[in-house]
């Protein structure tokens, strides 16, 4: 297996919204309502649709050649739309193939490990996609932020995860990460309506406000990760996220865009021949 590397001419789609590596970024210069290109939202949609089938057809052929593997990571604070990314741009896909893995606090088996065993055990073997909403990117972000860890266990895990992203890059899986960057005011909105409307009140939990009281700290600390940790084997994205419709539109497009240059082939026929075989 070789190393995924960027293109040598970068795709100019997703190039709007990566981190470049090696550069340090300021959330406060990406605007969170940000058209990008996405001018007519019932264009978007058709698009995002159009690129969610592609994605789909992209992921048969991954399987089946069984060669390589799509990570795809979804970061964002509380409302940020992780969910209905999901949603969106991977629900065309049949369930072979595909894995979603929530990552919430460990549990006290996780723990006895160290912060990226389980991350490792979930990531997608080849032939496969996998998703994580959030990642063991939450142990430089609410463990930072929240004080769990000291500040120099922290400062270590930084090049700890590059090194890992690496690994699995150089073992064959390409990775694409996604911060889904969503206002305070839009996401005082999204808040309001998980209390308000019952069928989503599931999704509310009260320590949601206490990490709003918490906002600038976890901005700070998403600037530190995604400039620290984007790479050229992992790079990052800044999805401006306040519009859903942006949002899929993106994210469907770079992901569509990467398996498409990944190129995976349904394999040849081996030990026989399909001109000689007849079924009687």
């Amino acid at each position: 297996m070789t190393e995924w590397k960027m293109a040598e001419k970068p795709r100019a789609f997703g190039e709007r919204y990566m981190v470049k590596p090696g550069k340090s970024l300021k959330l406060s210069d990406c605007d969170p309502r940000a058209a990008n290109g996405f001018s007519d939202k019932e264009a978007a949609k058709a698009d995002t649709i159009r690129d969610a089938a592609a994605i789909d057809a992209l992921q048969d052929r991954l399987y089946a050649e069984g060669k390589h593997a799509l990570l795809v990571i979804l970061q964002g604070i509380d409302c940020s739309g992780k969910d209905g990314t999901v949603r969106a741009v991977f629900n065309h896909c049949g369930p072979i193939g595909v894995k979603v893995t929530p990552f919430k606090a460990p549990d006290p088996g996780e723990l006895a490990q160290d912060y990226l065993w389980r991350v490792h055990a979930a990531c997608p073997p080849r032939g496969f996609i996998g998703i994580f909403n959030r990642s063991h990117y939450e142990d430089v972000l609410v463990v930072k932020v929240r004080g769990i860890a000291p500040p120099d266990v922290i400062e270590r895990r930084y090049d700890e995860i590059n090194a890992f992203e690496k690994m699995l890059s150089g073992n064959g899986t390409r990775i694409l990460k996604f911060m889904l960057n969503i206002s305070r005011e839009e996401q005082a909105l999204r808040l309001t309506e998980r209390i308000e409307l019952p069928e989503k009140r599931w999704k509310f939990n009260p320590s949601d406000l206490e990490d709003r009281k918490l906002w600038d700290d976890y901005m700070r600390a998403y600037e530190a990760a995604l400039s620290r940790c984007s790479t050229r084997h992992a790079p990052w994205y800044v999805i401006p996220a306040d519009r859903n419709w942006v949002r899929n539109a993106a994210i469907s497009r770079i992901v569509r865009e990467t398996l498409e240059e990944m190129n995976p082939e349904y394999p040849e026929a081996e030990g026989w021949d399909p001109k000689t075989v007849k079924v009687a």
